[in-house]
């Protein structure tokens, strides 16, 4: 994505609905955001249209979508002020690092869509369906805790199925009508497939 004219004023103008500090709420983000059902979690927000539309959609859950791209990030921040849409927060963080920013079981769901696939063998460990992750999030969601993948990469999400296995995940279909990213709208415009899973946390969050 190119550099953002502008960025640090578009992103102050924003503030409203980014989180800088989210690593001062582990263990209280209920306190925080006490009118709220439950807390999700959307890894890599792109440019807000999935974020914004399925937090509209539910208007009693809080969604905190993590994004490494500033640049990235400030078109959904814009977006979200834009529209008025007042249960969503940004943070501009790793997914790597949740366990220093949410306490387990603080999140009852987590959403990856279209994560970069990392294609090379030796870069199968950063994708966010790997086994590394899988213990991540299992630390993250309580019982019955989901993660809800998209993806348009068949080999990406075959390993990916496979991962879900290994790490005692059961997986289910997807709900048809859930909200599209910006690539999902342009692939399903194109007539390419789209692949879909989610996948519920073993009990006890246990992983090999």
């Amino acid at each position: 994505m190119r550099h953002k004219p502008n960025l640090i004023p578009r992103m102050e103008r924003c503030e409203h609905w980014q989180l800088r500090d989210p690593e001062e709420l582990r263990g209280r983000w209920r306190e925080e955001f006490p009118g709220y059902r439950e807390l999700r979690l959307e890894l890599g927000c792109g440019k807000g249209r999935f974020t914004c539309e399925q937090a509209r959609r539910e208007d009693g859950m809080m969604l905190l979508a993590v994004e490494r791209v500033a640049d990235a990030m400030v078109v959904a921040m814009e977006r979200a002020r834009d529209e008025q849409v007042e249960n969503v927060r940004f943070m501009e963080k790793d997914a790597a690092g949740l366990r220093d920013i949410f306490a387990p079981g603080e999140i009852s769901r987590i959403y990856i869509n279209f994560p970069d696939p990392w294609r090379k063998t030796r870069q199968y460990k950063r994708r966010l369906t790997a086994p590394d992750f899988l213990a991540l999030y299992a630390d993250l969601l309580p019982e019955g805790g989901q993660v809800w993948f998209k993806t348009d990469n068949e080999p990406l999400f075959q390993w990916s199925l496979e991962s879900f296995a290994q790490c005692g995940w059961a997986v289910e279909s997807m709900p048809e009508g859930t909200p599209m990213t910006d690539y999902e709208a342009k692939f399903t415009e194109q007539g390419l497939p789209i692949y879909r899973v989610v996948a519920t946390r073993p009990q006890g969050g246990d992983t090999p």
